[in-house]
């Protein structure tokens, strides 16, 4: 045997180094691909939070520039401007200090302009002054009325006010019915669900001044919630029509009777969608009955909807069938319609009084 077959390989040494090795190269592997991850991540929230303190920051820029902007067009007369520029702060940002107080000036100052106070006419040297003081004592209670909110007690106390001195502070006293009377007609509608009322306050603050941009927007969406609901029972397509645009507005809206934009849409779906069964046009039927299922579960009408896919799938299955062993399609169910808790007001007020 020679030296060279008697001398060991080195090959059988490095085979369980290089075995011992492998596990450490893995892990290295794994905790760089995940510190990348988590670097990566933490780099995705700190670009997230940066951009949203921009955005921020340029909303607080945008808001601060148009109030001063406001406040220079308020203080040159130019009211129209400087309205449009608070609606915007406040709209922006609704919480703005002093948008909502400039904005309310403004309306009041566009209100005295727009019902200027008559000339007096002069008075003779004899007749003696009259004591102001239980009017002006009035009038105070009235400012401070507005301050807390009580909308129907400052138009009580001025309207009180104006019948015993119809030349005290005439054009004060009309701010004080228009920011009165606009407020109490939003609050009719947002809250009270008196839409009626509402469009009849905000119709009679609008003698004494222009309505801002968002009671004008409540007092459109009560008139199409009042022609919409006219048509309950008698169109349904109308009233998907109608309530269709509410809903995607402002769908909490309700009458007196408690029934939201959302409820009367979904139930206007579904009555029209069993009136197009009832014709026989299941696959136009299909989509109103989705239509209401999106908005609300209801077992019922999912076993009718169930059927109507049966129905439009299979056009012949009103026919009679060859084999009798066919399993039969479910009859369509019929929705009942609930009655009314009260009856539908009419559009718009009638006979409107003057202040």
């Amino acid at each position: 045997m020679t030296a060279e077959q008697t001398a060991p390989t080195p090959v059988a040494e490095e085979l369980p180094i290089r075995k011992r090795r492998w596990p450490w190269v893995l892990i290295g592997i794994v905790l760089i691909l995940l510190g990348g991850g988590l670097g990566a991540q933490l780099g995705y929230q700190a670009a997230i939070q940066q951009r949203m303190a921009e955005q921020q920051s340029q909303t607080i820029l945008k808001a601060t520039t148009q109030f001063e902007l406001g406040l220079l067009d308020l203080e040159a007369g130019r009211l129209e401007v400087a309205r449009q520029r608070f609606e915007y702060v406040i709209e922006i940002d609704p919480n703005y200090p002093g948008a909502q107080e400039k904005l309310s000036e403004v309306l009041l100052k566009m209100a005295s302009i727009s019902s200027p106070t008559p000339a007096p006419s002069p008075t003779p040297y004899y007749t003696p002054t009259p004591d102001l003081r239980p009017v002006e004592d009035m009038f105070n209670q009235a400012q401070q009325q507005l301050r807390n909110k009580a909308w129907a007690e400052a138009l009580q106390t001025a309207a009180t006010l104006r019948s015993a001195n119809v030349n005290f502070r005439t054009a004060q006293v009309d701010g004080i019915y228009y920011i009165a009377l606009r407020n109490l007609g939003v609050q009719k509608i947002l809250n009270e669900g008196d839409l009626e009322g509402g469009i009849y306050d905000l119709t009679l603050a609008e003698r004494f001044g222009p309505l801002d941009r968002d009671a004008d927007n409540y007092r459109t969406w009560a008139r199409y919630y009042l022609t919409g609901a006219s048509f309950w029972k008698a169109d349904w397509k109308r009233v998907i029509d109608y309530f269709g645009q509410i809903y995607f507005a402002f769908p909490s809206l309700r009458d007196g009777s408690g029934m939201t934009a959302t409820e009367r849409y979904r139930l206007a779906n579904i009555y029209y969608g069993d009136k197009l069964a009832s014709e026989g046009k299941y696959c136009d039927a299909r989509a109103y009955y989705e239509t209401g299922l999106n908005l609300s579960p209801d077992p019922v009408i999912q076993s009718t909807l169930d059927a109507v896919y049966g129905l439009c799938e299979n056009p012949n299955n009103g026919e009679e069938q060859p084999d009798s062993t066919a399993t039969p399609t479910p009859p369509i169910v019929e929705t009942p319609t609930p009655e009314p808790t009260t009856e539908t007001p009419t559009d718009t007020p009638t006979d409107t009084p003057a202040p």
